[in-house]
C-alpha cells in the first residue's frame, strides 16, 4: 500500500531540500510527518511512539545543522524514523524492517546520515565524543557533534563514562536529553527523580536557555567575560535547584529544560548552541507518542503496537479458530510467580524490560520482590549476585544480545563465586526484525565456556517450566536458561513442574543410520524434518541435548556408537556452539563419523522474520531435510527457485 507524503513533505527527499523551506513552514512540515509516520506504521509495522515524540527535533537538527558533514548520533534508533524519511529513504520506508528491507536502526552501511550504527541504548555519548575528538585532531574545527539520548539509556553506566571523560575534553559536543520518562517501560531510578525536580521547578523554568544567546555574544568579548558569566550562571542554576546540577558538575553548559515540541524554539537554541564551545547538554521536554492520543496515553502498549487502523486505534491481530500456544516470555512470568509462591527465595530483576520478558507479572503479584533496575546489565547482573549471597535465589532475566554488556560480570561476580543466579535468556536465537542488535546468536557459545555455568535450552513451554523449577533446586549455582522470542508449540501448557536432572538430554524418536541433534525451540523444526524425511523412507533419530553443558555423555556415546551420519542443528553461532561441543566430544573420545553442523554462520545476519532467518542460515525444516538427504543418499530436494 502505497502511502502519500503531504505538500512539504513530498517535496524533500534530502536535508539540503529542508533547508529551502521558512522557519515559518516547520511546524506545518512537522505536522505532515508525523501523519506519514502514523500512516506507514500504521500498515507496515514498526516502533511508534518514539519516532512521534521527536519530530521537532529531527526536523530542527537537520534544518540547522550541515548533515552528514555535522555528526548526528542517534541512541538506541527506535525515534529515528523521522530522520530516516528526512534523509533520503522516504521512498523506501515502507521496506522499514522487512527482509532485505531498510533497517528499522541507523545503520551506516545503509547511508551517510547514520554516523553510527545503534541498537542497544546508552552508546551515542561515547561515539560522538569519539567524533567530536577525531574532528579536533583532523583540524576540523567547524564540525558539530550531537548526540541524541533519551533519559532511560542515560541511566546506563556507558553513558555515565562518556559524560565523565566528555567533561574534560575541549571538543565540540552536544548531547540533547529527549527527556520523557519512559524508555520502554517507564522510567526508574534517581535519575529519574532529578530530571523531573528540574522539568516541574517553576523558578528554574524562568531562567531559561535565554542565557545561552547572551553568551554567544559575549564569547566575541573574550575567554575572560566568558568564565565570569559561566560562574554566574552556574550559582544561579544551583540556587533554584537547592543543589548542584549534576551535568555542570562534570562539566558541560546545561541548558533547558525547553519544549521538545516547539520547533521554533528549538531551531533558535541549536543555532545559538553552534557557537558556545566545549561540551554542552539541551535538555528538551517530550511526549513520547505525541500526536497520537492513544499511543500518548499507553506509553508502553504503542512504542512498537504492530500494525493498527489509525482512525479507531484499534491495533490488529489475527483472531484464531482454536487456543494458540504462548509467548515463551508470558510461560516464563507465570512460571516464576508459580514459583516464588512456593519459594520465599525467589526475587526477579530485569534491566528496564519488564514487559518484555513479562517480569510485569511479578512486579504485580509481588512487588517487593521483583526490580526493574534501569538499562544497567551489569549492575542487574552484579545485582543479582549479592542478593545470592544473603541466600536469595535471583532469576535475572535479560535478552541474550543485551547479556552480551554484562558478560564480565557474569564471569567475575557470579560464576568465579559460584552463586546460584538464574539467567533466563529472552530472545536467544534469530531475534526478527530488530535484526542483527538483537539476534541472540552468541549466548551458547558465550556461556558454555565458563566455569561452573550449568547451560541450557528447552525445546518447548513444558521444557522451560521444568527447567525454572530444576533451577531453583538447592545448589544449582550459576544456571543459564535461554529460549526465543515468540511463540512456542503447546497450547496445553500448564503442566505440573518437575526436576530435568542436570546433563540429561532425551531421545524425541528412534531411528536409524542417521541422527539428528538439537538443542532448544529449533529442535521443533526438526520434528517436521523427520516426518518430511519419514515419508521419504529416511527415518533419522532425534535427540534433544536439553544441556549444552554438562554435555549428557551417555547420551553422546549412545549417538556416536550407532551412527555416522549425524547433524547438529541449532539456533545460535556455529562458532563454538553445540556443534562445536559435539565434534569435541567426538574427537576426545575417538569417535569417527561425518557429522554436518547447522547453525548460524559466521557473518552478521540483518532483519527478517524468524522463519525467513532460519531459513537464509539453513537451519529451517526444509533445509535439515536436504542436509538429512545429503548425508544419507547424496541428494538433496530441488528449492522452490529452481
Amino acid at each position: 500500500m502505497e502511502v502519500k507524503a503531504g505538500e512539504l513533505l513530498e517535496n524533500i527527499n534530502y536535508p539540503s531540500d529542508l533547508k529551502k523551506l521558512s522557519e515559518a513552514d516547520l511546524e506545518r512540515l512537522c505536522k505532515e510527518l508525523r501523519q506519514y509516520i502514523i500512516d506507514v506504521v500504521s500498515v507496515n509495522g514498526g516502533h511508534f511512539g518514539a519516532s512521534l515524540g521527536v519530530v521537532e527535533l529531527s526536523v530542527a537538527l537537520h534544518y540547522v545543522l550541515n548533515t552528514p558533514y555535522d555528526q548526528l548520533v542517534w541512541d538506541v534508533g527506535h525515534q529515528a524514523y523521522g530522520h530516516k524519511i528526512l534523509t533520503g529513504r522516504r521512498s523506501v520506508f515502507h521496506t522499514n524492517r522487512v527482509y532485505k528491507g531498510i533497517s528499522g536502526f541507523p545503520k551506516r552501511g545503509e547511508s551517510e546520515y547514520d554516523t553510527f550504527g545503534v541498537g542497544h541504548s546508552s552508546t551515542s555519548i561515547s561515539a560522538a565524543l569519539g567524533m567530536a575528538v577525531a574532528s579536533n585532531h583532523n583540524g576540523e574545527k567547524d564540525r558539530q557533534h550531537v548526540a541524541v539520548i533519551g533519559d532511560g539509556a542515560m541511566t546506563a553506566g556507558l553513558a555515565f563514562e562518556a559524560l565523565n571523560h566528555a567533561g574534560i575534553e575541549n571538543s565540540n559536543l552536544l548531547v540533547i536529553l529527549n527527556d520523557n520518562c519512559m524508555s520502554i517501560d517507564p522510567n526508574v531510578g534517581a535519575l529519574k527523580e532529578y530530571l523531573t525536580a528540574i522539568t516541574t521547578s517553576r523558578q528554574y523554568n524562568r531562567f531559561r536557555d535565554d542565557i545561552g544567546h547572551v553568551l554567544a555574544k559575549l564569547s566575541e568579548l573574550g575567554p575572560n567575560a566568558l568564565q565570569v558569566v559561566k560562574k554566574i550562571e552556574k550559582s544561579i542554576k544551583g540556587t533554584l535547584l537547592k543543589e548542584s546540577n549534576l551535568f555542570e558538575a562534570l562539566n558541560f553548559r546545561y541548558f533547558g529544560p525547553i519544549d521538545g515540541h516547539d520547533v521554533k524554539q528549538l531551531v533558535k537554541v541549536l543555532k545559538d548552541l553552534r557557537n558556545i564551545p566545549g561540551p554542552k547538554l539541551l535538555h528538551c521536554v517530550t511526549v513520547k507518542g505525541k500526536g497520537f492520543a492513544l499511543a500518548e496515553k499507553d506509553q508502553t502498549k504503542w512504542h512498537a503496537p504492530g500494525l493498527f487502523d489509525k482512525i479507531t486505534g484499534e491495533i490488529k491481530k489475527v483472531k484464531a479458530e482454536k487456543p494458540q500456544p504462548p509467548k515463551y516470555q508470558d510461560v516464563f512470568g507465570h512460571t516464576l510467580v508459580e514459583l516464588a509462591e512456593k519459594n520465599p527465595a525467589i526475587m526477579g530483576v530485569t534491566p528496564a524490560m519488564p514487559s518484555g520478558s513479562s517480569l510485569n507479572i511479578m512486579m504485580k503479584a509481588m512487588p517487593d520482590r521483583a526490580f526493574d533496575v534501569g538499562i544497567a546489565e551489569q549492575h542487574a547482573v552484579t545485582f543479582s549476585a549479592g542478593l545470592a549471597t544473603r541466600g536469595k535465589l535471583p532469576f535475572c532475566n535479560i535478552y541474550s544480545s543485551f547479556m552480551q554488556r554484562a558478560y564480565d560480570q557474569v564471569i567475575h561476580d557470579v560464576a568465579i563465586q559460584n552463586l546460584n543466579v538464574v539467567f533466563c535468556l529472552d530472545r536467544a536465537g534469530m531475534a526478527g526484525a530488530d535484526g542483527a542488535t538483537h539476534h541472540g546468536a552468541y549466548d551458547l557459545a558465550y556461556m558454555r565456556c565458563i566455569p561452573n555455568m550449568i547451560v541450557s535450552a528447552p525445546m518447548n513451554e513444558e521444557e522451560l517450566r521444568n527447567l525454572m523449577f530444576t533451577a531453583q533446586q538447592d545448589n544449582m549455582g550459576p544456571f543459564s536458561i535461554r529460549y526465543p522470542r515468540g511463540t512456542g508449540v503447546m497450547p496445553d501448557w500448564r503442566r505440573p513442574m518437575k526436576v530435568v536432572p542436570v546433563g540429561k538430554g532425551r531421545k524425541v524418536c528412534d531411528g536409524e543410520e542417521l541422527a539428528i541433534l538439537t538443542i532448544g525451540h529449533i529442535g521443533n523444526e526438526a520434528v517436521k524434518a523427520c516426518h518430511e524425511l519419514n515419508a521419504e523412507g529416511i527415518h533419522p533419530a532425534h535427540y534433544d541435548l536439553r544441556y549444552l553443558k554438562p554435555l549428557d555423555e551417555e547420551l553422546l556415546h549412545e549417538v556416536f556408537a550407532n551412527f555416522k551420519k549425524v547433524i547438529t542443528v541449532e539456533d545460535g553461532c556455529i562458532q563454538g556452539g553445540m556443534g562445536s561441543a559435539v565434534l569435541e566430544f567426538m574427537a576426545d573420545n575417538d569417535y569417527t563419523a561425518r557429522v554436518i553442523r547447522l547453525g548460524i554462520p559466521d557473518k552478521i545476519i540483518e532483519h527478517g522474520e524468524q522463519p525467513e532467518l532460519w531459513a537464509e542460515c539453513g537451519y529451517d525444516s526444509f533445509s535439515i531435510v536436504n542436509a538429512g538427504k545429503k548425508m544419507v543418499v547424496g541428494m538433496t530436494t530441488r528449492t522452490m527457485a529452481s
